[in-house]
């Protein structure tokens, strides 16, 4: 099924997962899907392998079990930062072979071993790519607090909307911690003309250490209510965890009184606090839409 019919009748409630690394027991994943089906999501992403390159396999087998094994919708992701369009359609092929309809279309991170050899320079060219060649559901990432490459908020919209006229169906967005940003942010979509369905991205952070680094890679802004939270419990490791799984469920009841149109958890492959999450906020997410 794709995953932009399912915004017509509920408020979207997703996960997303990632493989493990090549040198990790591939057990564990699983585990921790059997745990994440209970949850019975509208479907679960899976980011591109650890490591890049053949280990980007793991993600269209993951993808594929999540479907035939627990009987959840599943979208892989697919990086285009390095790729060539005849690896591209190799994993393409690959993944309509598995009977996977949704990928979700992304330039990814540069990195020190990152060239500027690949056919795709933005994410908008692989789903132009995609568009042009597949019959698949194309999702596409957004930037509540803007993307950190782009020069403004307008530029960042003008960009976001180019995506949309290239082929993409849905958009899920980077993780923030202040709702206000993406309140304002979907706003000025629609203005912008944007109007496919916009899932926010939560991640409920459970460590110092977490947050430091998604302040680093992601430009994410403390709020001052936020910053409380993490001085009064850095040094409890258990506090911290269950005060960050209360602030990502005032946050996501925040965005459904709001008219969200989804929610995407970025679990961490940790079940324990996505079945927390999930259970405080279920009976807001099947409230049906009218």
């Amino acid at each position: 099924m794709r995953t932009a019919e399912l915004f017509e009748h509920k408020t979207v409630f997703s996960l997303e997962v990632f493989p493990p690394k090549p040198d990790a027991d591939e057990s564990v994943i699983y585990d921790t899907l059997e745990q994440l089906s209970d949850i019975k999501p509208d479907f679960i992403s899976v980011t591109y392998g650890a490591g890049g390159g053949k280990n980007g396999c793991k993600t269209i087998q993951i993808a594929s079990d999540i479907q035939n094994k627990y009987g959840v919708e599943s979208v892989a992701h697919l990086p285009c930062i390095d790729l060539s369009r005849a690896q591209a359609k190799e994993i393409l092929d690959h993944m309509c072979e598995c009977g996977i309809e949704n990928v979700l279309a992304l330039r990814g991170d540069r990195t020190d071993h990152s060239t500027a050899d690949g056919d795709f320079r933005h994410a908008s060219d692989l789903i132009q790519f995609i568009s042009d060649n597949y019959d698949l559901n194309i999702i596409a990432a957004c930037y509540p607090e803007v993307h950190p490459e782009s020069s403004s908020a307008i530029d960042d919209l003008k960009w976001l909307r180019h995506k949309v006229e290239c082929g993409a169906d849905h958009l899920i967005s980077q993780l923030f911690l202040d709702n206000r940003y993406f309140c304002d942010f979907r706003e000025k979509a629609r203005i912008a003309g944007i109007n496919a369905p916009i899932e926010a991205g939560i991640m409920p952070v459970t460590n110092k250490r977490q947050i430091e680094r998604m302040v680093k890679l992601c430009g994410v802004e403390l709020p001052k209510k936020f910053v409380r939270v993490l001085d009064k419990y850095e040094n409890n490791a258990t506090a911290l965890r269950d005060a960050g799984i209360a602030y990502a469920i005032d946050q996501i009841t925040d965005l459904i009184a709001e008219g969200v149109d989804g929610i995407h958890l970025y679990t961490m492959n940790n079940p324990y606090i996505a079945h927390r999450i999930y259970e405080a906020v279920q009976s807001q997410i099947t409230v049906p839409v009218h």
